[in-house]
């Protein structure tokens, strides 16, 4: 199972230009930044009331300045011309803000942990500025939010259950889409039975009914008790055994000596080379080719092929002879030898 902090990346939005890959993802806080201006107090450090890790966090990011366009244009160039790490740390914690924003949006929908999906987030925005290309006339935001977004989304569906539920870029758009788009036909007043949401969201019936199958299973852990005392048996106790009964076992051994003493037995009714064949090809733990033993008879492989079949099709039938009901008892065994 894939760790939940694994960071591959996922599918990257339209490249915006040649990549420069810094080293800001290990930065310092701000406080110990050479040149950042000093930050104003934290009225969180003299509350009276000690506040959560989210509060606190927000508190934190509230105090880093908003860039102008003029000013997000000239650090993104310094960035990107003269890998200056300050500059890009400049841009990070000013965006700091959007992630919490988009975060807080994929959190009402898909999960309850709003710090996992803004630290998920915070890479996204960074891997956003190490890609970003000043020169293309849009800002940092609008492209940043692929970003954040596809590592929020990559976070959520490593996550949502045990089993992965996303494993290609159509899966993973689709359990982005489906329930936004069921959400939309509800307020619309339509059913979003699967074939709906298939026609709108163009993929097959049969996608949409698998996905929302995987969405609405649950999990159970296999120690949980089947009732709250202590002593109660948990689910794992009833599972079906994965060992045969011994009466069963017993069976089972008892045939297998049976069909290895008839074999023996059929082998004493064989000589020359269909007695070779059975004892080097049927019998052998490892057997030899067919162009093996026809090199060693002086005949084709195919020759050789049409032999083996034969002799197969002998040794069922001295089975189907000697062992009652041999056709109802190992079925299995005798199609594989021959029809």
């Amino acid at each position: 199972m894939e760790s939940p902090k694994d960071k591959r990346e996922p599918d990257e939005p339209e490249s915006q230009g040649s990549e420069r890959p810094p080293e800001f993802v290990e930065e310092a806080s701000p406080d110990r930044q050479k040149g950042t201006p000093d930050l104003p107090p934290d009225p969180s450090e003299t509350a009276l009331i000690r506040p959560t890790a989210l509060q606190l966090y927000l508190s934190k990011i509230g105090r880093y300045p908003i860039l102008s366009p003029e000013e997000e244009h000239k650090l993104a160039v310094q960035y990107l011309e003269e890998d200056d790490r300050e500059a890009a740390y400049k841009l990070v914690t000013s965006n700091l803000r959007l992630v919490v924003k988009i975060a807080m949006e994929f959190q009402r929908t898909w999960m309850n942990n709003l710090l996992d999906l803004i630290q998920e987030g915070n890479v996204g925005l960074m891997q956003a500025v190490k890609k970003f290309d000043p020169y293309r006339g849009i800002r940092l935001s609008s492209y940043a939010s692929f970003w954040i977004k596809a590592y929020i989304l990559k976070f959520i569906l490593d996550n949502w259950r045990l089993v992965k539920i996303g494993k290609t870029q159509a899966e993973r758009k689709l359990f982005y889409n489906l329930y936004k788009e069921k959400e939309k036909l509800h307020q619309l007043g339509y059913d979003p039975g699967p074939k709906l949401i298939a026609q709108r969201l163009n993929v097959k019936e049969e996608e949409v009914i698998r996905m929302d199958q995987r969405l609405g299973s649950w999990e159970v852990s296999l120690e949980k008790p089947i009732k709250e005392d202590a002593s109660s048996k948990s689910v794992r106790d009833l599972l079906p055994g994965t060992t045969k009964p011994q009466d069963e076992r017993l069976a089972d051994e008892q045939l297998r000596t049976l069909i290895g003493e008839k074999l023996r037995e059929f082998r004493e009714t064989l000589e020359g080379r269909e007695r070779e064949i059975f004892d080097e090809r049927l019998m052998a733990q490892k057997p030899l080719t067919l162009k093996e033993l026809g090199d060693r008879y002086g005949i084709t492989k195919e020759r050789t092929r049409q032999l083996e079949v034969r002799l197969l099709e002998r040794v069922r039938d001295y089975l189907v002879r000697e062992i009652p009901d041999a056709e109802q008892i190992i079925p299995a065994f005798l199609s594989s030898i021959g029809s």
